[in-house]
C-alpha cells in the first residue's frame, strides 16, 4: 500500500506495518485536474499545480495528528493492470482500516458555518458508484466543502445522509452490520449511482458484498453477472435474483476511480 507522507509530500510504500493514515473520499474532475501517480513521481513543481484538494487533505491530516494520507488518484499506479486489480479488491478494506475518512465535496460551499441542505442533497458525491463503499466502510467520516470548511461528522449529518441515500440509520453509523441488510437492499443503495465504465457498476460493490473478482475491463455488463455468481456462492439470500444484469442502467462520461 502506498501512502503520502504529509510532511514531505512524498509517496512511501508499505508491506505489512502500515502506519495510521487518513483517507480521502471525493469525486474526480477531468483527468488534467487530478494529480496522478506519475505526477507524484515527477515531484514538486508538477504537484504544486494541482492545489486545493491534495494540499487541503495533507493540511487537515497534519492538523488532526495523522502522518500519512491515501488518495486514489495518486497512490495507485493505474497503468499497471495487476496493481489496479489488487487495489480495487482491497479498496473497502483500506477505507475500513483508515483512522478517519475525509469526504471532500467540491460542489458544496459552506455559508457562515452552515450547510445548505439543497447543496448537500445535490452533491455529485451522493450519485457516484465508488463513494457508496467510502460512505459505509470507514469507522469515522468528516465532511468538508470545496474550501475545506468542516460541514460535520457523519453522525451529525446522519439524518440528511439517510434521506439522500436510503440507507438505514443503524447501518449508516455502524451500529448494525452491513451483512444484516439483504442483498436486494444493498443493491438498492447503488441503483441510482453512476460510474464511467459499465464494469465499475459491479466492481464498486465488491466490498459491499465481501467478494473478490479479477478485473476484466471490456466485459461490460458481464461483470455484474460474475458479481452475482460470487454473491450466490456466499449467501442463500435469493433476493439478488430481483436484479437483472445490472444494479443500474445509469452510466455517464465522467472520469473517476479507478479507470
Amino acid at each position: 500500500m502506498r501512502l503520502i507522507n504529509v510532511q514531505t509530500g512524498k509517496l512511501e510504500e508499505f508491506h505489512g506495518d502500515t502506519p495510521s493514515y487518513a483517507i480521502l473520499s471525493h469525486t474526480w474532475g477531468q483527468d488534467h485536474e487530478e494529480i496522478s501517480f506519475q505526477d507524484m513521481q515527477r515531484g514538486g513543481a508538477v504537484q504544486r499545480r494541482f492545489g486545493n484538494k491534495l494540499d487541503g487533505l495533507c493540511r487537515q491530516a497534519r492538523s488532526d495528528g495523522h502522518s500519512h494520507v491515501w488518495i486514489d488518484t495518486c497512490c495507485i499506479d493505474k497503468s499497471n493492470s495487476v496493481e489496479l486489480g489488487e487495489a480495487i479488491n482491497s479498496m473497502f478494506r483500506w477505507y475500513k482500516e483508515s483512522a478517519i475518512c475525509y469526504v471532500y465535496l467540491a460542489d458544496v460551499l459552506c455559508h457562515n458555518g452552515e450547510v445548505d441542505s439543497d447543496q448537500l442533497h445535490g452533491s455529485r458525491w451522493f450519485t457516484r458508484g465508488w463513494t457508496l463503499q467510502e460512505l459505509l466502510a470507514p469507522r469515522r467520516l468528516k465532511f468538508y466543502d470545496c474550501d475545506w470548511c468542516l460541514l460535520g461528522e457523519k453522525y451529525e449529518l446522519a439524518s440528511a445522509i439517510g434521506s439522500i441515500t436510503g440507507i438505514p440509520y443503524g447501518i449508516l453509523l455502524g451500529f448494525d452490520d452491513l451483512s444484516n441488510a439483504s442483498v436486494a437492499q444493498r443493491m438498492s443503495w447503488a441503483a441510482k449511482r453512476v460510474t464511467k465504465r459499465k464494469e465499475d457498476l459491479a466492481y464498486c460493490l465488491l466490498g459491499i458484498f465481501d467478494v473478490m473478482l479479477p478485473m476484466i475491463y471490456g466485459e461490460e455488463e458481464h461483470a455484474f453477472i460474475r458479481l452475482q455468481e460470487e454473491i450466490i456462492k456466499k449467501t442463500a439470500d435469493d433476493s439478488i435474483l430481483a436484479w437483472g444484469m445490472s444494479p443500474s442502467l445509469n452510466d455517464d462520461d465522467e472520469t473517476e476511480i479507478p479507470t
